[in-house]
């Protein structure tokens, strides 16, 4: 019988998921966190929580290794069930372990991402979680920033995702991701806000005043709408940049993306 010293932290969470639905978070790893994975030789990145199917650990062992060609995987579930599942999917720097929020891999992930995973929680779980995982990063050194944990939320089908960056420090970044054929507004994205924001989309909170600047941008931006919405978006991260600390530029903005220092959204209080 197991132990209660022994037994994975968290809950069961509904495990559902698609092929592909992570792609965005997953490409936005590649590139902004690709030069750090390939700097630790033989990374270790963990898919926490991935479900009830593999997919998304499958598929982040390639996109990572696009970038980082010895990448390593390990697919963390609290679900027996969905771990013995998986096992047949395992392979050459791919394997599936049962677990939860401690991690349980006797080194530190160079990254963690968590999708989907705190939906179910009260938000004032979130800080609680967030500093177990940034616990368990890849310290930073003289030459690294250290591990990065990716924690967010995203539709069924990937079209529409947020999500926080943190490295062993805590929270740097909100990013905001989305196939931009299914926008009307940027501010449709705040169904999407992961657990630590989601509730804080009212009047007197950042995250309020960026979605609403963010709207404004977008209508002032809709005479570039003649030349598709890549360009009018693009528009609109430009004029929001002028008053929000917004990173990256026109090459990630270009893939339907913005990234804001955390700071700048972080709740009030």
């Amino acid at each position: 019988m197991t132990s209660r010293a022994t037994r994975p932290v968290g809950t069961v969470t509904r495990g559902t998921t698609n092929p592909n639905r992570l792609r965005r978070m997953d490409r936005w790893i590649a590139a902004v966190h690709g030069a750090e994975l390939r700097r630790a030789g033989v990374p270790v990145a963990v898919d926490l929580g991935y479900g009830a199917a593999p997919w998304t650990a499958v598929e982040l062992l390639t996109r990572l290794r696009s970038v980082a060609p010895h990448a390593r995987v390990v697919g963390v579930e609290i679900e027996p069930a969905r771990v013995a599942a998986a096992k047949p999917y395992e392979r050459e720097g791919l394997v599936f372990r049962h677990g939860g929020f401690e991690v349980p891999l006797p080194g530190r992930p160079h990254l963690i991402r968590a999708a989907n995973v705190l939906r179910q929680y009260d938000e004032d779980e979130v800080g609680g979680v967030w500093e177990r995982l940034c616990a368990r990063l890849a310290p930073a050194t003289q030459t690294s920033r250290g591990g990065l944990l990716v924690e967010g939320t995203c539709d069924e089908v990937g079209r529409r995702h947020v999500w926080v960056a943190l490295g062993p420090e805590g929270p740097r970044t909100v990013t905001f991701a989305t196939r931009l054929g299914s926008l009307e507004r940027p501010s449709d994205l705040a169904e999407r806000l992961p657990k630590a924001l989601i509730h804080r989309n009212v009047p007197g909170e950042p995250v309020h005043a960026f979605l609403r600047d963010f709207d404004r941008a977008w209508a002032a931006a809709a005479p570039y709408a003649a030349y598709g919405a890549r360009q009018r978006w693009i528009r609109a991260v430009r004029d929001l940049a002028a008053d929000w600390p917004v990173t990256g530029g026109p090459g990630r903005w270009r893939q339907g993306e913005v990234t804001v220092s955390w700071e700048a959204l972080a709740p009030r209080g």
